[in-house]
């Protein structure tokens, strides 16, 4: 008997109401303290496609995707015979029979080929006594196989229907509905399947004691709020729009003064480069300042991010990835961005970025970005992508930000009487980071002119080589800066990988295993599926250790990584490896240390894919 340890894949019809059914079954299954993660692998258009929702449960916490199901839903007649092939074998294949009528010999020759429990289930007669309305018919035929695995994995009635009723925010005549719908599918489970021997159960456990499921967006707009952001500019683009949605409900209800009036201001733009423009603006003017987008929302903001750069204007983009390039797969999850993030912009530009791995992250980085583009003067890019900004993942609840906003070099007037001359672009501490003042502050010395074009020191106009190329030498200076201020990359070993499941194991120090290990880097949503892998490699005798690096520029602690490890495998979820290249240029004297792993065709990572790319350059390199 498998508990609370089983993949389940529901294949469905986009825009059939699927995914508040599906919302329901991993809820449900959180609730009962079992660990979960949910996966939506859905198409761009708004009806019709097929769409898949992947639920890991794994007692231990394992919950990345895995390449096979254990349990298939099958309710879509386009996909039903490849949809067979996504199981293990002993998998159970349950289906609704009425679209399969011409289909059932080819399905159940394959179940036999492949060793697999068929379960056919007419939807329609049990649907049919749920409700009279055709259109309702259509939404709730999907609460009749959570009824159905309700009575198969056995699960808590009093918590599923607690999350139904949550899951439609107290609107009784559509719980009382959908309830029906899911009671029917139980009996029908309990009178007619009884005889199936279904070996997978849940359990109710504590191992969710004291944690959260949210998407990243959330955690995001989150972060925002804490973090002290009163101005977004945005154009709507999948799948970042529902982070500034998210941002918009949390300002209007905590972002207000005492008289009720609301103390931020969100402007949906024209498109993505007015966006970025008057992000600029209010970073300009003092104001915390983000826009979100995606790769192509980034791709035109190029020409205001270098602006920012050059005239050192504070503010974010929180890029949240999709498949590229052009308009790609827009309802695919990659990390296709890092590169054109880090270089956005014609000329010698580049831009610190945040690589959250997680939504605890993607809450803490929302402070943390506005910290550091006022500190250092510069737009700072957000990198997370869609897998962790629109699925569901589980952490710890989160911490109240207790860190004072760092605002960074702001002169007051009084800060002004003290210096002889204030030189807007000059070098005061030799660390690359000048001081500036906020417009409106009241002093003859405050004013400078902002230009994009060739300035010096002064902010006076120039084209004289000498003065250029000090402010371009202050500038790279400052990127050297910024490596002691980003966030450092979290180390993990073997030996303290099931633990980290469980517990903030975020040890920023470096201390690896010795020349017995090999290294794993990698960044973002790959981190689960990379921990999960280490845990397979080991099973295999191949003991690793783990960097997750959360920041460019990189801190100069991931060299003495790479130098510690006869070998280092660094992920990427793209096709050429950005992350890999980025190492390379970087600490280009250890280009023989570093092999690529590459996972990019627009599913999120699974530990599977990692582990057999590793174990076949393994094999070779051992030969």
């Amino acid at each position: 008997m498998n508990k609370n340890n089983f993949v389940i894949t529901i294949a469905t019809v986009n825009g059939s109401g699927s995914q508040s059914a599906n919302s329901i079954l991993l809820k449900t299954l959180f609730r009962m303290g079992v660990p979960v993660g949910g996966k939506n692998v859905f198409p761009s258009n708004i009806a019709g496609l097929p769409t898949w929702f992947w639920i890991r449960a794994e007692e231990n916490g394992y919950v990345a995707r895995r390449d096979k199901a254990d349990i298939f839903i099958a309710m879509n007649a386009q996909t039903l015979v490849e949809d067979m092939k996504t199981l293990k074998p002993g998998g159970f294949f349950i289906y609704n029979s009425d679209l399969a009528s011409s289909m059932q010999p080819t399905l159940e020759a394959q179940a036999k080929e492949m060793s697999l429990h068929l379960i056919p289930i007419s939807f329609k007669p049990l649907v049919d006594q749920s409700t009279d309305s055709v259109k309702i018919k259509k939404l709730v035929i999907n609460m009749v196989y959570v009824g159905v695995l309700a009575k198969l994995l056995k699960l808590d009635l009093d918590i599923l229907n607690k999350t139904i009723a949550d899951q439609f925010d107290n609107k009784e005549s559509v719980i009382l509905v959908n309830k029906k719908a899911a009671e029917l599918g139980y009996l029908y489970a309990e009178q007619q399947l009884s005889s199936v021997y279904f070996p997978f159960q849940s359990q109710l456990t504590e191992k969710n004691k004291d944690k959260i499921i949210m998407d990243g967006n959330t955690a995001g707009a989150l972060g925002w709020l804490f973090g002290g952001c009163t101005f977004t500019a945005w154009y709507p683009i999948t799948p970042s729009s529902s982070l500034v949605e998210k941002y918009i409900q949390l300002a209007q209800k905590y972002r207000k003064d005492e008289t009720g009036k609301n103390r931020f201001a969100v402007v949906q733009a024209e498109d993505e480069l007015a966006s970025i423009c008057m992000v600029l603006g209010a970073g300009w003017a003092g104001a915390r300042s983000v826009t979100a987008t995606s790769g192509p929302g980034l791709s035109l903001m190029a020409e205001s991010a270098g602006f920012a750069y050059f005239t050192e204007i504070p503010c974010v983009i929180w890029d949240v990835q999709r498949v590229g390039p052009s308009t790609g797969m827009p309802t695919r999850t990659a990390q296709g961005d890092l590169t054109s993030a880090v270089f956005l912009s014609h000329g010698d530009t580049k831009h610190p970025c945040l690589l959250p791995g997680n939504i605890k992250e993607c809450f803490e980085f929302g402070q943390e970005a506005f910290d550091l583009a006022e500190r250092l003067q510069q737009l700072v890019i957000v990198l997370s992508d869609l897998d962790l900004g629109m699925n569901l993942w589980m952490e710890k609840k989160f911490s109240y930000p207790e860190k004072p906003f760092d605002r960074g070099k702001i002169l007051s007037a009084a800060d002004l009487d003290k210096i002889s001359q204030f030189e807007r672009y000059g070098d005061p501490d030799q660390d690359g980071i000048p001081s500036r003042t906020l417009p409106g502050t009241w002093h003859e010395k405050a004013a400078y002119f902002t230009r994009g074009s060739g300035h010096n020191s002064k902010a006076n106009y120039t084209e004289k080589s000498d003065e250029y190329q000090f402010i371009v030498d202050r500038l790279a200076k400052k990127w050297e800066t910024a490596k002691t201020l980003v966030p450092k990359p979290i180390y993990i070993s073997s030996a303290e990988v099931e633990k980290s499941l469980d517990e903030d194991i975020n040890n920023t120090q470096l201390s690896v295993s010795s020349s017995q290990s090999i290294g794993l880097i990698a960044f973002g949503s790959s981190d689960l599926a990379v921990k999960e892998a280490m845990k397979l490699l080991t099973d295999k005798g191949i003991k690793s250790d783990y960097c997750r690096i959360r920041a460019v520029p990189f801190t100069s602690d991931i060299l003495d990584f790479l130098k510690n490890h006869p070998i280092t495998y660094v992920i990427d979820q793209n096709r050429d490896g950005q992350m890999y290249e980025l190492l390379k240029s970087e600490f280009n004297q250890i280009c023989h240390l570093i092999k690529s792993v590459k996972h990019y065709d627009g599913t999120p990572i699974t530990a599977d894919s990692i582990m057999n790319s590793i174990l076949t350059m393994e094999n070779k390199r051992c030969q």
